[in-house]
């Protein structure tokens, strides 16, 4: 039994069509992968143990009682109409041991989509489809976990408008021959968001008015560049509700500095009044297209983001 299998991730790019590929919806929520042994360990997309974090996921046990096995999937929390939510999520994913009146309140699921080892056999070198079926064999549905189809053929651009229908993050296109290829990014899985998302580092905020005054008006933001600089991409101003604005203060009140994170100078618009934080917290935007000078163009704050550290963060040319 391997005690740590990496995940695989997807390049981005245009969908691909033609022979050969397989589709996914692509889930709005944060990656896992599972260690079933008798019990559960489940391991974030940075390695860190969130078992504790989400327990009616220890279905997994009696699923497979008796069976050892190391799967691949993504955690979501469901809206009011029973869609990925990523803002639902943010409930959960940052409570390490959860009450029951929170888990009762905002269930997760999560969903299945690959299959990395079974009953002392690595499966990783065996191809995508071989992998699915394997998985698809094991019956992995109940009330916190199911594992939902995929679709080959010419069914890439119809799941394209299904997931645009149904208001979901996009589609993932996978070779059907490909490998699992732990820890790296694979040009053999292709992720095919609907809205352009990107990650980002907190490197200040600044303060609100009007209605928003004594709280966060904006955050500044930053990735690293080539050179491990962080470089300033902008600022967000929307997209938060009064309770992620009560939690953003508090978790940045206690990361306050003197100085500027930035490793160049952020423009006197946005840097005058701003209060400096470390740089540690990681969140999700949502914008719609980059300038010339590589900033964010209307960003919308999507959430916090656990399962990621600052310097993966990277400002792609």
């Amino acid at each position: 039994m391997p005690e740590l299998v990496p995940p695989m991730l997807a390049s981005s790019g245009a969908l691909p069509t033609g022979p050969g590929w397989g589709y996914e919806f692509k889930w709005d929520g944060v990656r896992a992968i599972a260690y079933v042994d008798g019990g559960l360990r489940l391991l974030s997309r940075n390695d860190r143990d969130v078992t504790r974090a989400y327990p009616e996921l220890g279905e997994f046990a009696g699923l497979l009682a008796g069976r050892r096995a190391v799967l691949d999937g993504e955690i979501v929390a469901l809206d009011g109409e029973g869609r990925p939510s990523f803002s639902a999520l943010q409930r959960r994913m940052h409570v390490r041991t959860p009450a029951a009146a929170l888990v009762s309140a905002t269930p997760v699921r999560v969903y299945l989509f690959d299959l990395l080892y079974l009953d002392g056999r690595d499966t990783t070198a065996l191809p995508y489809t071989e992998r699915r079926t394997a998985l698809e064999e094991l019956g992995l549905s109940g009330e916190s976990i199911d594992t939902p189809p995929y679709w080959t053929g010419d069914a890439g651009r119809d799941l394209a408008t299904a997931a645009a229908e149904l208001g979901l993050e996009g589609v993932v296109a996978k070779q059907l021959r490909s490998t699992y290829e732990p820890g790296r990014r694979a040009s053999a899985w292709v992720k095919v968001p609907l809205n352009d998302t990107v990650e980002v580092v907190v490197g200040g905020w600044k303060p609100g008015a009007g209605r928003r005054a004594g709280t966060i008006g904006s955050l500044l933001l930053g990735m690293y560049d080539p050179d491990d600089r962080l470089v300033y991409v902008g600022h967000v101003g929307t997209g938060f509700t009064q309770t992620v604005l009560r939690d953003l203060q508090q978790r940045l009140e206690p990361l306050t500095r003197p100085d500027p994170p930035f490793d160049a100078p952020v423009p006197r618009e946005h840097a005058r009044q701003a209060v400096w934080v470390d740089p540690v917290l990681v969140g999700d935007v949502t914008f719609r297209s980059w300038t010339p000078d590589q900033r964010l163009r209307h960003p919308s704050w999507k959430g916090l983001r656990s399962d990621r550290e600052p310097a993966e963060i990277r400002l792609r040319r």
